[in-house]
């Protein structure tokens, strides 16, 4: 398995970010910076997602090509 790209912890980052707005939104009673901060932690899960398939990809190409080229 390969180190994680840089969408991947990008959107690791904006999970995070996300969690932390949220948590602030609904410790203030502020509901618009709580959806706010679910809408960044959503964003970056899928970020994470694609990251993390695009790594998986990659990783599978390597090793296809390590396995023709002998």
């Amino acid at each position: 398995m390969g180190m994680p790209n840089k969408t991947e912890m990008r959107g690791k980052l904006n999970k995070a970010k996300g969690a932390v707005k949220e948590k602030v939104g609904h410790a203030m009673g502020n509901r618009t910076m709580e959806k706010e901060g679910a809408a960044a932690r959503n964003k970056g899960s899928m970020q994470e997602t694609v990251g993390a398939a695009r790594r998986k990809l990659s990783d599978a190409v390597k090793g296809l090509g390590k396995t023709i080229g002998g």
